[in-house]
Protein backbone atom coordinates (compact mmCIF):
# COMPACT_ATOMS: atom_id res chain seq x y z
CA UNK A 1 0.00 0.00 0.00
CA UNK A 2 1.29 3.44 -0.94
CA UNK A 3 0.84 6.39 1.43
CA UNK A 4 2.17 9.88 2.22
CA UNK A 5 3.95 9.44 5.56
CA UNK A 6 5.35 12.16 7.82
CA UNK A 7 8.11 11.49 10.34
CA UNK A 8 9.62 14.96 10.49
CA UNK A 9 9.73 14.98 6.70
CA UNK A 10 6.99 14.03 4.25
CA UNK A 11 7.78 10.96 2.15
CA UNK A 12 6.09 8.06 0.41
CA UNK A 13 5.86 4.75 2.27
CA UNK A 14 4.38 1.33 1.56
CA UNK A 15 2.56 -0.85 4.07
CA UNK A 16 -0.94 -2.29 4.56
CA UNK A 17 -3.00 -1.49 7.68
CA UNK A 18 -4.77 -4.22 9.61
CA UNK A 19 -8.18 -3.35 11.13
CA UNK A 20 -8.77 -4.04 14.80
CA UNK A 21 -12.00 -5.60 16.05
CA UNK A 22 -14.98 -3.38 15.17
CA UNK A 23 -13.00 -1.45 12.59
CA UNK A 24 -13.53 -1.19 8.84
CA UNK A 25 -10.77 -1.45 6.25
CA UNK A 26 -11.69 1.39 3.88
CA UNK A 27 -10.38 1.82 0.35
CA UNK A 28 -9.73 5.53 -0.12
CA UNK A 29 -11.06 6.98 -3.39
CA UNK A 30 -10.28 10.69 -3.12
CA UNK A 31 -8.69 12.84 -0.39
CA UNK A 32 -8.30 16.58 0.18
CA UNK A 33 -5.37 18.55 1.59
CA UNK A 34 -6.33 20.67 4.62
CA UNK A 35 -4.59 23.57 6.36
CA UNK A 36 -4.16 21.26 9.36
CA UNK A 37 -2.09 18.88 7.21
CA UNK A 38 0.21 21.76 6.33
CA UNK A 39 0.49 22.80 9.99
CA UNK A 40 1.46 19.21 10.91
CA UNK A 41 4.39 19.56 8.51
CA UNK A 42 5.47 22.52 10.67
CA UNK A 43 5.20 20.53 13.91
CA UNK A 44 1.55 20.91 14.92
CA UNK A 45 0.42 18.13 17.30
CA UNK A 46 3.79 16.38 16.99
CA UNK A 47 2.12 13.85 14.69
CA UNK A 48 4.00 11.01 13.00
CA UNK A 49 2.21 8.82 10.48
CA UNK A 50 0.16 8.92 7.29
CA UNK A 51 -1.31 12.40 6.75
CA UNK A 52 -4.85 13.34 5.69
CA UNK A 53 -8.33 13.36 7.22
CA UNK A 54 -10.65 14.70 4.49
CA UNK A 55 -11.66 11.91 2.14
CA UNK A 56 -14.31 9.74 0.55
CA UNK A 57 -13.77 5.99 0.45
CA UNK A 58 -15.42 2.67 -0.23
CA UNK A 59 -16.44 -0.06 2.22
CA UNK A 60 -18.54 -3.13 1.49
CA UNK A 61 -19.54 -1.68 -1.88
CA UNK A 62 -20.72 1.63 -0.40
CA UNK A 63 -19.17 5.07 -0.66
CA UNK A 64 -18.50 6.48 2.80
CA UNK A 65 -17.12 9.48 4.64
CA UNK A 66 -16.03 9.19 8.25
CA UNK A 67 -15.93 11.16 11.48
CA UNK A 68 -12.27 11.57 12.28
CA UNK A 69 -12.33 11.25 16.11
CA UNK A 70 -12.08 7.69 17.41
CA UNK A 71 -13.26 7.53 21.04
CA UNK A 72 -12.60 5.03 23.82
CA UNK A 73 -16.25 4.99 24.97
CA UNK A 74 -15.22 4.75 28.64
CA UNK A 75 -13.87 8.12 29.84
CA UNK A 76 -15.81 11.02 31.37
CA UNK A 77 -16.38 12.98 28.12
CA UNK A 78 -17.55 9.80 26.37
CA UNK A 79 -19.99 9.09 29.20
CA UNK A 80 -21.35 12.64 28.82
CA UNK A 81 -21.96 12.15 25.10
CA UNK A 82 -18.88 14.08 23.92
CA UNK A 83 -16.84 11.48 22.00
CA UNK A 84 -15.00 14.12 19.98
CA UNK A 85 -13.46 15.23 23.29
CA UNK A 86 -12.57 11.71 24.46
CA UNK A 87 -9.46 11.86 26.65
CA UNK A 88 -7.98 8.81 24.94
CA UNK A 89 -9.13 9.52 21.40
CA UNK A 90 -7.09 9.05 18.28
CA UNK A 91 -7.73 11.39 15.37
CA UNK A 92 -7.42 10.36 11.75
CA UNK A 93 -4.20 11.71 10.26
CA UNK A 94 -3.72 14.11 13.19
CA UNK A 95 -3.12 12.20 16.43
CA UNK A 96 -2.25 8.54 16.93
CA UNK A 97 -3.92 7.15 13.78
CA UNK A 98 -2.75 6.90 10.17
CA UNK A 99 -4.75 9.05 7.79
CA UNK A 100 -6.26 9.23 4.33
CA UNK A 101 -3.34 9.98 2.00
CA UNK A 102 -3.05 6.25 1.38
CA UNK A 103 -4.77 3.46 -0.51
CA UNK A 104 -6.38 2.05 2.65
CA UNK A 105 -7.11 3.13 6.22
CA UNK A 106 -8.84 1.69 9.29
CA UNK A 107 -11.59 3.34 11.34
CA UNK A 108 -14.38 2.15 13.66
CA UNK A 109 -17.47 1.13 11.72
CA UNK A 110 -19.51 3.43 13.97
CA UNK A 111 -17.69 6.45 12.46
CA UNK A 112 -18.91 5.77 8.92
CA UNK A 113 -21.57 7.75 7.03
CA UNK A 114 -22.86 6.61 3.65
CA UNK A 115 -22.62 9.19 0.88
CA UNK A 116 -25.95 9.99 -0.84
CA UNK A 117 -26.14 8.78 -4.43
CA UNK A 118 -26.41 12.26 -5.92
CA UNK A 119 -23.24 13.56 -4.23
CA UNK A 120 -20.08 13.14 -6.31
CA UNK A 121 -16.72 12.10 -4.87
CA UNK A 122 -15.44 15.63 -5.52
CA UNK A 123 -18.27 17.03 -3.40
CA UNK A 124 -18.16 14.33 -0.72
CA UNK A 125 -14.51 15.03 0.04
CA UNK A 126 -15.67 18.37 1.49
CA UNK A 127 -17.91 16.71 4.10
CA UNK A 128 -15.47 17.00 7.02
CA UNK A 129 -14.57 20.70 6.57
CA UNK A 130 -18.19 21.59 5.79
CA UNK A 131 -19.26 19.85 9.01
CA UNK A 132 -16.61 21.88 10.85
CA UNK A 133 -18.12 25.06 9.37
CA UNK A 134 -21.62 24.04 10.47
CA UNK A 135 -20.36 23.44 13.99
CA UNK A 136 -20.37 27.22 14.56
CA UNK A 137 -24.17 27.28 14.28
CA UNK A 138 -24.39 24.54 16.94
CA UNK A 139 -22.32 26.58 19.39
CA UNK A 140 -23.54 30.14 18.80
CA UNK A 141 -27.05 31.50 18.24
CA UNK A 142 -26.79 33.13 14.81
CA UNK A 143 -30.44 34.09 14.38
CA UNK A 144 -30.58 37.85 13.94
CA UNK A 145 -26.78 38.11 14.20
CA UNK A 146 -24.33 40.02 12.07
CA UNK A 147 -21.48 37.61 11.33
CA UNK A 148 -18.02 38.43 10.00
CA UNK A 149 -15.83 35.58 8.73
CA UNK A 150 -12.11 36.31 8.54
CA UNK A 151 -10.12 34.37 5.95
CA UNK A 152 -10.76 33.43 2.32
CA UNK A 153 -9.03 30.08 2.41
CA UNK A 154 -10.73 26.70 2.21
CA UNK A 155 -12.38 26.79 5.63
CA UNK A 156 -13.25 30.49 5.50
CA UNK A 157 -15.08 30.08 2.21
CA UNK A 158 -16.98 27.00 3.42
CA UNK A 159 -17.89 28.73 6.68
CA UNK A 160 -19.26 31.76 4.86
CA UNK A 161 -21.26 29.63 2.40
CA UNK A 162 -22.66 27.42 5.16
CA UNK A 163 -23.59 30.18 7.64
CA UNK A 164 -24.98 32.83 5.28
CA UNK A 165 -28.58 31.49 5.30
CA UNK A 166 -28.53 31.17 9.11
CA UNK A 167 -27.82 34.79 10.12
CA UNK A 168 -29.11 38.32 9.51
CA UNK A 169 -25.98 39.56 7.76
CA UNK A 170 -22.65 38.02 6.79
CA UNK A 171 -19.41 39.49 5.50
CA UNK A 172 -16.41 37.44 4.30
CA UNK A 173 -13.06 39.21 4.67
CA UNK A 174 -10.09 38.10 2.59
CA UNK A 175 -7.07 39.17 0.60
CA UNK A 176 -7.56 37.40 -2.72
CA UNK A 177 -10.12 38.65 -5.23
CA UNK A 178 -10.22 35.33 -7.11
CA UNK A 179 -11.09 33.44 -3.93
CA UNK A 180 -13.61 36.03 -2.77
CA UNK A 181 -15.39 35.75 -6.13
CA UNK A 182 -16.20 32.10 -5.35
CA UNK A 183 -18.25 33.24 -2.35
CA UNK A 184 -19.72 36.37 -3.93
CA UNK A 185 -20.86 34.25 -6.86
CA UNK A 186 -23.05 32.35 -4.40
CA UNK A 187 -24.57 35.39 -2.72
CA UNK A 188 -22.03 36.14 0.03
CA UNK A 189 -20.97 39.75 0.58
CA UNK A 190 -17.17 40.02 0.53
CA UNK A 191 -14.40 42.56 0.94
CA UNK A 192 -10.64 42.74 0.56
CA UNK A 193 -10.50 46.17 2.23
CA UNK A 194 -11.62 45.57 5.79
CA UNK A 195 -11.62 48.30 8.42
CA UNK A 196 -12.49 46.78 11.82
CA UNK A 197 -14.98 48.86 13.80
CA UNK A 198 -16.18 46.61 16.67
CA UNK A 199 -19.66 46.30 15.14
CA UNK A 200 -20.05 42.57 14.57
CA UNK A 201 -22.08 40.30 16.84
CA UNK A 202 -20.04 37.22 15.88
CA UNK A 203 -16.57 37.10 14.30
CA UNK A 204 -15.21 33.80 13.03
CA UNK A 205 -11.43 33.52 12.73
CA UNK A 206 -10.67 31.17 9.84
CA UNK A 207 -7.46 32.92 8.79
CA UNK A 208 -5.26 29.96 9.64
CA UNK A 209 -2.70 32.33 11.15
CA UNK A 210 -1.81 33.56 14.63
CA UNK A 211 -2.76 37.14 13.71
CA UNK A 212 -6.41 36.23 13.14
CA UNK A 213 -7.43 36.33 16.79
CA UNK A 214 -6.20 39.90 17.26
CA UNK A 215 -8.03 40.99 14.11
CA UNK A 216 -11.19 39.29 15.36
CA UNK A 217 -11.00 41.17 18.67
CA UNK A 218 -10.74 44.44 16.78
CA UNK A 219 -13.93 43.63 14.86
CA UNK A 220 -16.29 42.11 17.45
CA UNK A 221 -18.67 44.34 19.40
CA UNK A 222 -18.66 44.51 23.23
CA UNK A 223 -20.42 41.43 24.64
CA UNK A 224 -20.01 39.78 21.23
CA UNK A 225 -18.53 36.39 20.37
CA UNK A 226 -15.29 35.39 18.68
CA UNK A 227 -15.22 31.86 17.24
CA UNK A 228 -11.77 30.37 16.66
CA UNK A 229 -11.54 27.91 13.76
CA UNK A 230 -7.81 28.31 13.06
CA UNK A 231 -5.20 25.77 14.08
CA UNK A 232 -1.64 27.05 13.77
CA UNK A 233 1.60 25.36 14.75
CA UNK A 234 3.01 28.58 16.21
CA UNK A 235 1.10 31.24 18.11
CA UNK A 236 1.80 34.95 18.05
CA UNK A 237 1.85 37.53 20.82
CA UNK A 238 -1.66 38.01 22.21
CA UNK A 239 -3.13 40.96 24.03
CA UNK A 240 -6.09 39.53 25.94
CA UNK A 241 -7.08 42.83 27.54
CA UNK A 242 -9.85 43.46 24.95
CA UNK A 243 -11.47 40.16 25.95
CA UNK A 244 -11.85 41.46 29.49
CA UNK A 245 -12.58 45.10 28.69
CA UNK A 246 -15.26 44.34 26.09
CA UNK A 247 -16.49 41.19 27.89
CA UNK A 248 -16.06 39.14 24.74
CA UNK A 249 -16.99 35.48 24.68
CA UNK A 250 -14.33 33.29 23.00
CA UNK A 251 -15.47 29.96 21.57
CA UNK A 252 -13.18 27.27 20.24
CA UNK A 253 -14.77 25.34 17.38
CA UNK A 254 -13.62 22.11 15.79
CA UNK A 255 -15.50 19.09 14.41
CA UNK A 256 -19.13 19.25 13.37
CA UNK A 257 -22.22 17.34 12.20
CA UNK A 258 -21.52 15.01 9.26
CA UNK A 259 -25.19 14.21 8.66
CA UNK A 260 -26.09 17.88 8.20
CA UNK A 261 -23.07 18.42 5.96
CA UNK A 262 -24.08 15.53 3.70
CA UNK A 263 -27.66 16.81 3.58
CA UNK A 264 -26.42 20.27 2.58
CA UNK A 265 -24.22 18.84 -0.17
CA UNK A 266 -27.08 16.67 -1.44
CA UNK A 267 -29.46 19.66 -1.51
CA UNK A 268 -27.25 21.59 -3.92
CA UNK A 269 -27.73 24.78 -1.88
CA UNK A 270 -23.99 25.41 -1.96
CA UNK A 271 -21.51 24.53 -4.69
CA UNK A 272 -18.13 23.39 -3.38
CA UNK A 273 -16.68 22.49 -6.77
CA UNK A 274 -15.23 25.96 -7.51
CA UNK A 275 -12.95 25.50 -4.49
CA UNK A 276 -11.06 22.68 -6.23
CA UNK A 277 -7.83 24.09 -7.66
CA UNK A 278 -5.72 21.01 -8.34
CA UNK A 279 -5.75 17.22 -8.49
CA UNK A 280 -2.79 14.86 -8.18
CA UNK A 281 -2.36 11.07 -8.22
CA UNK A 282 -1.17 9.51 -4.96
CA UNK A 283 2.30 8.91 -6.36
CA UNK A 284 2.59 12.72 -6.64
CA UNK A 285 1.27 13.30 -3.12
CA UNK A 286 4.30 15.36 -2.12
CA UNK A 287 3.66 17.68 -5.07
CA UNK A 288 0.07 18.03 -3.89
CA UNK A 289 1.28 19.22 -0.48
CA UNK A 290 3.63 21.70 -2.14
CA UNK A 291 0.80 23.09 -4.27
CA UNK A 292 -1.44 23.52 -1.23
CA UNK A 293 1.34 25.27 0.68
CA UNK A 294 1.76 27.76 -2.18
CA UNK A 295 -1.79 29.04 -1.73
CA UNK A 296 -3.96 26.76 -3.85
CA UNK A 297 -7.46 26.37 -2.49
CA UNK A 298 -8.53 22.72 -2.28
CA UNK A 299 -5.96 20.30 -3.65
CA UNK A 300 -7.22 16.76 -4.15
CA UNK A 301 -5.28 13.51 -4.16
CA UNK A 302 -6.73 10.73 -6.33
CA UNK A 303 -6.19 7.37 -4.66
CA UNK A 304 -8.25 4.71 -6.46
Amino acid sequence: MLGVYFDGKARLRRDLPSPARGEALIAVRLAGVCRTDLEILKGYMGFRGVLGHEFVGEWNGRRVVVEINCACGRCGPCARGMPSHCRGRTVLGISGRDGAFAQYLCLPESNLHEVPEGVTDEEAVFTEPLAAALRVAEQVDLSGAGVCVLGDGRLGLLTALALRPLCRELLLVGRHEDKLRIASGQGVRTTAEFRPSKDWDVVVDATGGAEGFSLALSAVRPLGTVVLKSTAAAGGDLNLAPVVIDEVKVVGSRCGPFKKALELLASGRIDVRPLISGRYPLKDGLKALEAAEKGALKVLISIQ
